[in-house]
């Protein structure tokens, strides 16, 4: 399937990649190994050595951390894909012995891979993740491999009405159906606004948003997607009918990178502000938790066998019957498609 290339995406949390480690992951049906060099920095390197075509991720770090060796036959390759070492013959390094790299930028507690052209890529364009920094926030955190495409994964979370029929033990109840709507779009961005009015939540929900059980709230899931598929969404409630600066809300980041046509990664989380002291990280943590469930044994089978029901065909080719909550994400992927189609049609 075509990708959109010149764009910022996921390549996991900072603490994925750990000093001293390799770790290999494929974005976009591209194998790459990501590490940190001896000043901590990090850096993507196709996982594949020029010579044998062996992956590196196979091999070590070596040099302090400055090079990847092969495990197959030595060669080495520092963190801008050059060659720095031939145990053969003379030492010579041939000139082709090189390895392509990937932008790769640490921010907000997330790194950010580039797989287009690297001359093109501009951290400026990361999309603002600034409500779970780390510095600032406590970040409950998981991930999750889906077996289905990563634009299901956006529809998913741009139209939420199917929480109260997916999840109406913890996440949903049938006031969402009642719920004020509203899409906007500003860019290249798309909002998909959800607001209930005097709804009575589930437990599960009480418990998160700390409001009485039982009591009537005005509750609100706002999602922000910026291409291709990086979404914020801000999840909060205010005692019905009061206004939502009276209320609490949190931000649950949503961030999917397609590891091929038919699998996803999917980093997941929900922040509180350090303010709260240690209150605010055993919270994150056990929100985090709670919402595991849901989407690990919800959420995530559903996603799954609509992928085997589609097979390998494209979802407009199979014609899907619209419904009015469906608007968000038909207008994130006319972007994406946009998108897509512009930037090969400068290739």
């Amino acid at each position: 399937m075509p990708y959109l290339l010149n764009t910022w995406y996921v390549a996991g949390w900072s603490e994925d990649v750990q000093p001293g480690a390799l770790l290999p992951r494929t974005f976009l049906d591209q194998a790459v190994v990501m590490f940190r060099d001896e000043a901590g920095v990090p850096h993507a390197l196709q996982d594949r050595c020029p010579h044998r075509f062996a992956p590196l991720s196979m091999g070590k770090l070596c040099d302090g951390g400055k090079a990847v060796q092969c495990a197959y036959h030595g060669l080495r390759f520092d963190g801008q894909g050059a060659c720095v070492h031939n145990p053969h013959g003379e030492g010579r390094i041939p000139p082709a012995a090189k390895v392509r790299t990937y932008p790769l930028v640490e921010r907000y507690g997330i790194l950010w891979i580039w797989m287009g052209k690297a001359e093109k890529a501009d951290a400026a364009l990361i999309p603002d993740f600034s409500l779970i920094d780390p510095e600032h926030w406590y970040v409950g955190k998981r991930y999750l491999h889906a077996r289905a495409n990563y634009v299901l994964e956006t529809d998913n979370i741009m139209d939420l009405s199917h929480v109260e029929f997916l999840h109406p033990s913890t996440l949903g109840t049938e006031a969402v159906r009642h719920a004020l709507t509203n899409i906007e779009q500003k860019g290249n961005t798309v909002y998909s606004m959800r607001q209930t009015v005097s709804e009575i939540m589930t437990p599960f929900l009480y418990d998160a948003l700390g409001y009485p059980q039982g009591t009537p709230v005005d509750r609100w899931f706002d999602v922000r997607w910026d291409a291709p598929a990086n979404m914020l969404l801000m999840a909060g409630a205010t005692l019905a009918g009061r206004p939502r600066s009276e209320g609490r809300e949190n931000p649950l980041p949503h961030l999917f990178t397609p590891e091929t046509a038919t699998t996803t990664h999917y980093w997941f989380g929900i922040s509180f502000p350090k303010a709260m002291g240690p209150q605010g990280d055993e919270m994150a943590q056990k929100i985090v938790d709670g919402i595991n469930v849901p989407f690990t044994h919800e959420d995530l089978p559903m996603l799954e066998a609509q992928q085997r029901a589609m097979g390998d065909a494209e979802f407009w080719s199979l014609k899907p019957v619209l419904l009015s909550g469906d608007a968000p994400a038909v207008r994130a992927r006319r972007v994406l498609d946009k998108l897509i189609a512009e930037e090969q049609a400068q290739n």
